[in-house]
């Protein structure tokens, strides 16, 4: 439930006679709406940790596409049909951008919403910080170990994957710290986290984004951090040094998105053309991923921000939002679990590997679709063990 949710539903103000009756419904009707935008992050969450999944599941256990249609060419057989439908999975990497703009916008929200009531409302960056540690660390933590006792496990089955990196005690700590991409690789087979590396970042500097957002306003703020954007860019990115400042556009894309909602008046409604604009910036996505995956990231982010900021307007008991139907609230299920799917799938899909076929490349693609069925019920026990605990932990130092 949304801060703005918990505001209607726990407030202990006194309501005159007439308003009293009023009550119930109001507050029934911020539940359902809130959970109508919940609904929508936790189903974009879900996809996107999905798409990863499978993304690198396709990566670990088949040829690719090029060498399947080269060997069965045009013939039309379950098993090719199958292994073609999965093509668009070649743009899968389009769901990182989309964990960026989700976490700027769920950091940013509660503050935002605090910012609309009260101009002088001043973030506690200390709880902040607590809480993050809170949230993010037992989970690393016990991802990285998991990491090690897959990995160690499946360098007993020579020939050794080729995903598999070093898994001593140097690169745990690069990765238990956060500096991967900077001073050194990620851990072991674990390729995905090098996003979490930049999320540590972005919560690190966060309470100066909100500094700036209090004196300028985040429109400026957006204007400024795309600029250091671009430049981080040409000086870091080129040279393969992946920091948070040339992946800070999409993530304050989301923390500017929470301020415009928070600031929007609820009858307003914006131009359904934002569907179709955030359609073009992932065609165009799309397109630039042949030239270079961090040009088609920048575009993803900016049209799945005009996705969000459009999704999040509609409230839970219209027509459209019914419609989403079994799909949406299926995906906002594996939402729940996403953070734990998007840690520790690669190292199990490279166990599954070694086991199964040494490592090889299959021309098959049905035990890409095994792999996943594997590792998601897994996410769901680590989640269930790991990180609802840490969750806890993490809501327990909110402040009051």
């Amino acid at each position: 439930m949304s801060d703005s949710a918990l505001d209607a539903a726990g407030s202990s103000l006194p309501l005159p006679p007439s308003r009293r009756a009023a009550a119930p419904r109001a507050q029934s009707e911020a539940r359902a709406d809130s959970a109508g935008k919940e609904h929508v992050i936790d189903a974009m969450r879900g996809f996107a940790a999905l798409l990863v999944a499978y993304f690198h599941c396709r990566q670990v256990e088949w040829v690719g596409m090029q060498a399947f249609h080269q060997s069965v060419g045009h013939s039309f057989s379950l098993s090719t049909i199958a292994a073609y439908l999965t093509f668009p999975i070649a743009w899968g990497s389009a769901g990182v951008p989309i964990f960026f703009v989700i976490s700027g916008y769920c950091i940013h929200r509660g503050g935002a919403l605090r910012l609309a009531k009260n101009p002088d409302y001043r973030l506690d960056t200390g709880n902040f910080w607590v809480r993050r540690f809170a949230r993010i660390y037992p989970v690393l933590l016990a991802a990285l170990v998991l990491t090690f006792a897959l990995d160690w496990a499946s360098l007993q089955l020579p020939p050794v994957n080729h995903k598999i990196r070093e898994i001593g005690l140097q690169a745990f700590l690069v990765n238990l710290f956060s500096l991967q991409g900077v001073a050194g690789k990620t851990f072991g087979s674990n390729g995905a986290l090098w996003t979490l590396s930049l999320e540590v970042q972005f919560y690190a500097i966060y309470p100066l984004l909100f500094a700036l957002r209090r004196r300028l306003g985040m429109t400026s703020v957006l204007a400024i951090v795309a600029v250091i954007n671009v430049v981080s860019a040409y000086v870091l990115e080129r040279h393969d040094i992946q920091f948070f400042t040339s992946y800070w556009f999409s993530w304050t894309l989301g923390a500017w998105i929470a301020d415009a909602r928070a600031r929007a008046t609820p009858d307003v409604r914006s131009s359904t053309w934002l569907y179709v604009l955030a359609a073009a910036f992932v065609a165009l996505g799309c397109a630039a991923f042949h030239f270079g995956q961090y040009g088609a990231f920048q575009l993803w982010a900016v049209g799945f921000a005009f996705y969000l900021y459009k999704a999040l307007e509609r409230p839970a008991g219209d027509k459209a939002h019914q419609a989403d139907g079994l799909g949406m609230r299926l995906l906002s299920r594996f939402g729940d679990f996403s953070f734990s799917l998007y840690l520790i799938h690669l190292p199990i899909f490279v166990l599954l590997s070694s086991i199964l076929f040494r490592s090889s490349l299959q021309m098959s693609i049905w035990p890409s679709f095994g792999y996943m069925l594997v590792a998601v019920p897994v996410a769901y026990v680590f989640y269930r063990l790991v990180e609802l605990p840490a969750m806890k932990w993490s809501a327990s130092f909110k402040s009051r």
